[in-house]
């Protein structure tokens, strides 16, 4: 088999389970294999080596059977390719928000000059055989640069956020080269039916691409296949994190200290695409609406630092501290905080426990590109008593979850109801809702995402390598 060479911005080692699922699915192919993960190293320097911007030293360890490499990155760089294009243009604008996008031209430069130097730094360590997969939106495009420099392999990307519908795309200065970048893949994947269909209607459009049917399109003299595959969870592992003694014993005490309450849990990163102001409304409506819903029901809600140096993060920290410190102050009791609001990360040890001593989950972003919260929140679940799941349409999950009670946020009345809904539900129509949304997170975890994945990338067909790639 050949070798996979793995590419992302960020490199985890895959024996850890702080790690994640993603890591554990990469970890098998790429253990298999005697793979290689590369990405950026987490480090900035003030100055790079030689005084270039991003020549960067390179660090290689070895992880059992896969080899780690990362790259230093220069200050100026970090801020224009990290900071500047990717969270501060494709982050916002992919997640519909075009209106907190930094389109400042310097920023595009550094972008394309971090993928050229990703390039030329992977370049060296790769094999004729070998198998990319080149992952997210911050290497979109690296096939290209890769095949400026020759590289004829089979390479794959899979674009872990929301793709936008083609006009909202359109927005980007210069969008049309990102999308042409993307037929230097052979296969190109998202995570939802949603965002397969944006880039099939923009291709069409933009590109005058031609659709050889399949899932198969042909612009600039290059063909790619492109599909849904949407991430899952590893189950297993997640269930055997609620049985772990640490999840357990997290249960037991969430349950000993709220018994006299129903526990509502939210766990996202603080960002402005995860509808957080919109969730403490809908609460508050409820408490509002539902008075008998008053010292029995408490919010567990966990918001994790997330980029706090920029003003659109900072203002959402300080809305979201202001609505729970209201929500408190106008519904609390001496015996009762309706909010438990948390702003830092929880061990991933301990989330299941908490996971299973909740009625509900709160998964509402106001746009996801599939939101693996609201599938662990089901793995770590009683069948014979379990939580229900609210959940946003607007998740790349709701595509595949359809079982849980779907809302739409910004519907701050009718999200309020669907929570009312959730803690009210007797126990038989929990267990059937759950028993059918664990055989589809069962059916599609993260093996069958990584499989499928790379099964198509194998079989997809060889291009034709006369002409060679520019480099954009």
């Amino acid at each position: 088999m050949s070798r996979l060479v793995v590419v992302s911005n960020r490199v985890a080692d895959p024996r850890k389970t702080a790690a994640g699922g993603l890591a554990v699915a990469l970890g098998d192919v790429l253990n298999n294999t005697g793979g290689l993960w590369f990405g950026w190293s987490g480090k900035v320097i003030e100055e790079a080596d030689g005084g270039k911007p991003g020549e960067g030293k390179l660090h290689t360890q070895q992880a059992g059977g896969v080899k780690l490499v990362t790259l230093d990155l220069s200050r100026q760089d970090h801020d224009s390719f990290y900071a500047g294009y990717s969270n501060g243009v494709l982050w916002p604008v992919f997640h519909y928000r075009l209106d907190l996008a930094d389109f400042e031209s310097a920023h595009i430069a550094g972008y394309r000059r971090v993928n050229q130097l990703f390039a030329r730094k992977l370049h060296p360590l790769l094999r004729d055989d070998d198998i990319i997969w080149i992952h997210d939106y911050h290497l979109i495009p690296l096939a290209a640069e890769l095949r400026a420099l020759g590289c004829t392999q089979r390479i794959g990307f899979f674009l872990h956020i929301p793709l936008p519908p083609p006009l909202i795309l359109a927005a980007i200065p210069g969008h049309d080269w990102l999308i042409r970048a993307l037929f230097a893949y052979n296969v190109v994947g998202f995570q939802s039916n949603a965002d397969h269909a944006h880039f099939c209607s923009y291709v069409e459009a933009e590109a005058h691409a031609q659709n050889l049917g399949d899932g198969r399109w042909r612009a600039f003299n290059r063909t790619v296949q492109a599909g849904a595959f949407p991430i899952g969870i590893d189950v297993e592992e997640f269930v055997g994190l609620a049985n772990a003694p640490e999840g357990r014993e997290m249960c037991e005490r969430m349950r000993r200290e709220y018994s006299r309450r129903k526990l509502l849990v939210g766990v996202d990163r603080l960002d402005y695409s995860k509808g957080l102001p919109q969730r403490m409304l809908a609460f508050r409506e409820m408490l509002q609406r539902y008075p008998e819903t008053h010292r029995s029901a408490t919010l567990i809600q966990i918001a994790s630092p997330s980029r706090e140096d920029v003003s659109a993060y900072s203002d959402i920290l300080h809305q979201l501290e202001s609505l729970c410190g209201s929500i408190n102050g106008n519904f609390g009791e001496l015996d009762w905080m309706p909010v438990r609001y948390m702003h830092r990360t929880v061990a991933r040890a301990r989330l299941p426990g908490l996971y299973r001593a909740s009625s509900v989950a709160l998964v509402t972003p106001l746009r996801d590109g599939m939101n693996l919260v609201a599938k662990e929140f089901l793995a770590a679940q009683d069948p014979q008593d379990p939580g229900v799941l609210v959940l946003s349409r607007f998740a790349g999950a709701a595509e595949q979850l359809r079982e849980a009670l779907l809302v739409n946020p910004y519907d701050i009345e009718g999200t309020a109801n669907a929570i009312h809904l959730a803690l009210q539900m007797p126990v038989e129509e929990r267990r059937a809702r759950h028993q059918s949304l664990m055989r589809t997170i069962r059916e599609f975890d993260v093996h069958w995402w990584c499989d499928s994945f790379l099964d198509t990338l194998v079989k997809a067909e060889a291009e034709e390598t006369g002409t060679p790639w520019l480099r954009l």
